[in-house]
């Protein structure tokens, strides 16, 4: 049993001496495992880093077997990323994100290539956070998880849908929310295109997908959302508060 690939390294970890055990996804064979022989060594550990895009060889004897693999690098996602702090957390909550929701060997084009597109963008910093919560909507979507961000749940309208359902992911307006506007999950503008993105929408982006990820991604599980991803939520809404300061003092001045 083989194929041969192009994928995106998504975790490894050290196993014995100087072996790791890697996760991978690839756009025919989705999530998939192996040993990567020497991938923990001073000369491979470059090549095995989670971000990178490598041309992978997977073997075994049998299918159901966890298999080796060897690979070359393609593209080094991972140090490019972490000339950025936001970029690195970007990339580390992907990936974590990813590796951790997807079923194995389960072919998801549509996520495997917002990976694609999405790692390569990371440098340039915290506009790719539209992208990134973009692609856990597609996560969501393909795992049969996607949000209702079609018309008001309430009133039947497709405009000023302000706000999102967290028990049923079904967008609702204000004049919808009524009373229970407090206890809704905010939505938004850039999801449904009816405003530009910034730190207060990414904060709400990731506010919004992390719930369902949280809740049906991991939860049927039982796992927690991983620590990385809860970490870029926390650096981009420690974010906005200085940005508001900001604005209120040029207004003053």
């Amino acid at each position: 049993m083989q194929w041969d690939a192009p994928a995106i390294i998504l975790d490894v970890r050290p196993y014995g001496e100087g072996d790791a055990v890697a996760a991978v996804m690839t756009a025919a064979h989705g999530l998939h495992r192996g040993l990567a022989r020497g991938g923990a060594s001073r000369g491979k550990a470059a090549t095995w880093q989670p971000g990178n895009m490598v041309q992978v060889q997977w073997t075994a004897r049998l299918p159901d077997q966890l298999g080796s693999f060897t690979g070359e690098l393609i593209h080094a996602g991972a140090s490019d990323a972490m000339q950025d702090p936001m970029s690195l957390s970007m990339l580390t909550a992907i990936c974590a994100v990813a590796e951790g929701a997807l079923p194995e060997r389960e072919p998801l084009p549509r996520i495997f290539g917002g990976l694609l597109h999405l790692i390569p963008r990371l440098p340039l910093g915290e506009q790719v956070l539209t992208e990134l919560i973009q692609w856990e909507v597609v996560v969501l979507s393909d795992l049969g998880y996607g949000l209702d961000l079609s018309a008001c749940a309430v009133t039947g309208r497709t405009k000023g849908l302000c706000y999102v359902s967290p028990r049923t992911g079904r967008a609702v307006t204000q004049e919808g929310a009524g009373e229970w506007a407090a206890r809704l999950l905010p939505l938004p503008g850039f999801l449904t295109g009816s405003a530009p993105p910034d730190l207060a929408g990414w904060r709400d982006g990731l506010r919004l997908t992390g719930h369902f990820l949280a809740r049906d991604a991991f939860g049927h599980q039982h796992r927690p959302l991983p620590q990385a991803r809860g970490m870029l939520y926390d650096r981009v809404a420690a974010m906005v508060p200085q940005v508001d300061v900001a604005v209120q003092e040029k207004d003053n001045g």
